[in-house]
């Protein structure tokens, strides 16, 4: 054990990116639960004292105009596209990932045109993605095929209208071969969707370099925007002159102050706004992602993979065989920013996360039988995964 503290806290020290912790408000506490909540950057309350007492406090209605209110949805996307490899103009922010998801998905299945009427969906999904395809779907008298994503390429034929899937698998952590699965489906003459909810902010998705369609994602795991901070849409340039929504809301129309009874589409990536922005928990996010300024993604996958490296090999120094196995792939180019163990004695998984937690290790676990560890390279290191796998040692008894 000493040897592997010893060397935590020399890669620590050689970190480039460890720093960036001060940014953010923690406490002794291991945070291994970023990739369901990030956490809180330190400057984020006092830019939201001001947009309280001073944006609505003071100005009021004035603020859609003089603070930039009206315009943050497309703003703060364009803070965002560097993040996920996409050029400006391309993302707009607000509403859930869900409602992003329907957008994306009925698009989509109009935009790949007359005689396709199947949606295929990623069979071990994020549920929610799969009851929003299948409600779009029924909408658009398309049918839902679940598919496993290795499946895909096989599974594609001239009847595929869109292909739904997420770039990590949110239980294994098992990163998807977006370039290749993207490249498939357009092959087949079809529209690739991905959801980057486990990958935005972990590692580089290029969006714009794998020509993907459409995309979604939310922006407070990685992101750290907030509880329920809004997600976002990616529609490609390419289709925005014919992108479709479902949801053609006021804020979306040419002209949303002429409140004319017929819908005439934005421009550009506004066409992806319904309603109304949520401007408190907007704005929250735009100062959130001040913490990336400066920051390459490609140094953050860099820390992201060896922090899961190390962790693994502790656990597996710490933890005696044929107590938890590892179901994240060990392969680098599989694997997201988790690492998913699964305990050998499902009974054990959720009291043996009441004892981490209970023991300042917070990681989070998905029934039946697997326990998840999140690493943000912004603030989790090297000494935070010697420890989180030592405790778990501690907790199974060792």
């Amino acid at each position: 054990m000493s040897d592997l503290r010893e060397r935590a806290t020399a890669l620590d020290s050689a970190d480039p990116l460890s720093a960036l912790r001060e940014l953010f408000t923690l406490d002794d506490t291991v945070y291994l639960d970023g990739n369901s909540l990030g956490a809180l950057p330190r400057h984020v309350p006092a830019r939201m004292q001001h947009v309280i007492t001073r944006e609505w406090g003071s100005l009021r209605i004035r603020s859609w105009d003089e603070s930039g209110w009206w315009t943050a949805p497309e703003r703060i996307g364009d803070r965002i596209a560097p993040l996920v490899g996409a050029a400006a103009g391309q993302i707009v922010v607000g509403d859930s990932t869900s409602v992003n998801v329907f957008k994306a998905v009925v698009a989509a299945s109009r935009l790949a045109g007359g005689g396709r009427d199947e949606i295929l969906v990623d069979a071990t999904t994020f549920p929610t993605d799969g009851y929003i395809a299948g409600s779009a779907a029924r909408m658009t008298g398309h049918r839902v095929v679940p598919v496993a994503p290795a499946d895909v390429p096989a599974a594609l034929g001239p009847r595929t209208a869109a292909v739904l899937l997420n770039h990590v698998d949110y239980r294994s952590g098992r990163l998807h071969d977006l370039p290749g699965l993207t490249a498939a489906v357009h092959a087949a003459g079809a529209l690739a969707v991905w959801d980057l909810c486990h990958s935005a902010g972990a590692l580089p998705v290029g969006l714009d370099a794998h020509r993907v369609d459409l995309a979604v994602g939310c922006t407070y795991k990685y992101l750290n925007g907030g509880p329920g901070s809004p997600a976002y849409l990616y529609v490609a340039e390419r289709h925005q002159e014919a992108f479709d929504s479902p949801l053609p809301g006021w804020t979306s129309h040419a002209d949303p102050f002429g409140m004319t009874p017929g819908y005439v589409p934005a421009d550009g990536s506004v066409r992806g706004r319904v309603g109304t922005p949520d401007i408190l928990s907007m704005l929250a996010l735009e100062a959130s992602l001040d913490v990336w300024d400066g920051v390459s993604v490609d140094a953050v996958r860099a820390k992201s993979l060896a922090l899961t490296d190390f962790f693994l090999e502790c656990v597996a120094a710490y933890v005696p065989e044929g107590r938890v196995t590892p179901v994240t792939p060990a392969a680098h180019g599989e694997r997201g920013s988790q690492v998913s163990l699964r305990c050998e004695v499902p009974a054990e998984t959720e009291p043996v996360m009441r004892a981490l937690v209970e023991r300042g290790v917070v990681g989070d676990l998905r029934r039946p039988d697997i326990l998840r560890f999140g690493f943000t390279p912004l603030y989790v290191g090297f000494a935070d995964a010697e420890r989180a796998a030592r405790v778990l040692a501690e907790v199974l008894g060792v």
